[in-house]
């Protein structure tokens, strides 16, 4: 229970997107993204590389947020999937169906939606089932 590993999340912000910015398209990115303004499309964290994705409290995201850290004080509607790690501050709210490892809810957070969780479980069963499609086959 102790022992287990989880990767940290980054430490710096290599993008900004400030207060007052609004972007009409998706984002991809690795690193550490920070938003305080909006964005419609879905963010979307490259494959294989650690990010750290920061909402603050005036951030709005309409569509997908796929990541590997993320940690929301701003509004998201849509689905949001946190490979790792996912923190819902105080002033967070989350319209969409919410995929996490390790989850942190702060007191006044609110989701509209279903919590997964993305677990050693999941991809135990995942295994069982590709398991039992390529035998029956």
């Amino acid at each position: 229970m102790f022992n287990k590993k989880h990767s940290k999340p980054l430490n710096r912000i290599d993008t900004l997107i400030g207060e007052g910015t609004s972007i009409d398209g998706d984002l991809s990115f690795s690193g550490g993204m920070r938003i305080d303004g909006q964005v419609v499309g879905n963010v979307i964290a490259l494959q294989d590389k650690p990010a750290t994705l920061v909402l603050s409290e005036r951030a709005r995201i309409t569509g997908e947020v796929r990541v590997t850290h993320l940690v929301v004080n701003g509004t998201i509607s849509g689905p949001v999937i946190a490979s790792e790690y996912l923190e819902l501050q105080s002033k967070a709210k989350v319209a969409g169906d919410v995929h996490y490892k390790t989850l942190e809810i702060h007191l006044g957070a609110i989701v509209e939606g279903r919590l997964i969780h993305n677990g050693d479980t999941a991809v135990a069963q995942e295994k069982v089932v590709a398991l039992k499609v390529s035998v029956g086959e």
